[in-house]
């Protein structure tokens, strides 16, 4: 059902908005495309990836924000650029479609290196185009696209070892330099180094549980900000696909805790202000069904789930676990 509300929303060219009319980014569409795959809807999936081949800029880059085909915020993210090689291959897993990375390849190259134009001597990326600043979770997101694009340079006979390096370096800067990022209350930052393999084993362990009580709230989920009595079904859900990943059962709970969001039609609010019990905003967006569904995917084992956010193990191994040949 929560699939095919995301398709109901899909507009004609491809693009999948945040809700009904509303705007498009290219990170959120992706989240959202993949939902559609672990839902079976390869067919629209597809489609929300061939959009966005369509509209990309003739630097490999994509606008930060679009509404109804129209360019309503021209800055240029590198998070959200780099995030089509995640999709794109979390795609190619699902459909076992080597024909579509082929496909594909052109428009994930570019988004690649102009991602990687944007990247400091010490291998941090700056968030934006205009932007001096470098984040945890941006960063984060892009060391597991990085990753992902490398998995698919290897299947279309182009292999790029200076990704698996530019990954290698920016997973260093994250670990080792936190003075380089900006500090925000966010609980992003919190798992986005884990859910996206820059913090494994052990360490991954002591990192969630650092600040474990400071952002889940029992029953309800887990808080967007520190500061604020305010639990959102996406930052739940991506919590939830950081552990069910780890094979942590804690995962199965979390999505339990966020029931209190879903709509009857299968789509999720975004989020509940419990200080003031009220829902809020008053939006049921296609990016939280979306990772909702990659959550319950992950629980599941789904292999695309798994191979699109463990890509490394696609890189290394001879034979890997999630073919797609």
């Amino acid at each position: 059902m929560t699939g095919a509300w995301i398709a109901s929303v899909q507009e004609p060219s491809g693009a999948i908005p945040w809700f009904p009319g509303g705007p498009s980014d290219v990170w959120n569409h992706v989240e959202a495309a993949m939902g559609l795959d672990v839902s079976g809807f390869h067919a629209e999936a597809a489609a929300a990836y061939r959009w966005l081949a369509r509209v990309r800029n003739s630097d490999g880059s994509w606008y930060a924000e679009y509404r109804a085909g129209e360019v309503t915020d021209p800055a240029k993210d590198s998070n959200f650029v780099a995030y089509i090689a995640v999709g794109v291959l979390h795609h190619a897993l699902a459909c076992r479609d080597t024909e579509f990375l082929t496909e594909l390849w052109p428009t994930v190259r570019a988004a690649i290196d102009f991602v990687l134009g944007l990247r400091s001597s010490d291998g941090a990326v700056r968030w934006r185009d205009s932007s001096p600043i470098f984040l945890i979770t941006g960063c984060s997101s892009i060391h597991q696209a990085l990753l992902c694009a490398a998995a698919i340079a290897a299947r279309v006979g182009s292999p790029r070892p200076d990704w698996l390096t530019a990954a290698r370096e920016l997973g260093s800067a994250i670990r080792d330099r936190p003075d380089v990022f900006e500090a925000k209350p966010h609980s992003m930052d919190w798992y986005y180094p884990v859910l996206c393999g820059v913090v494994t084993g052990s360490a991954a362990d002591e990192r969630l549980s650092a600040q474990w009580d400071r952002f889940v709230v029992p029953g309800l989920g887990v808080r967007c900000v520190s500061d604020q009595p305010w639990v959102t079904g996406g930052e739940t859900a991506e919590l939830a696909l950081t552990l069910a990943l780890r094979g942590d059962s804690r995962a199965a709970q979390l999505l339990a805790d966020i029931s209190h969001l879903r709509h009857a039609d299968g789509s999720h609010w975004t989020g509940y202000q419990f200080a003031n019990q009220v829902v809020w905003p008053e939006e049921r967006t296609t990016w939280t069904a979306g990772a909702v569904l990659l959550a319950t995917a992950a629980l599941r084992d789904d292999p695309s789930t798994h191979g699109a956010f463990k890509p490394l193990s696609l890189v290394l191994q001879r034979k890997p676990r999630y073919p797609i040949e």
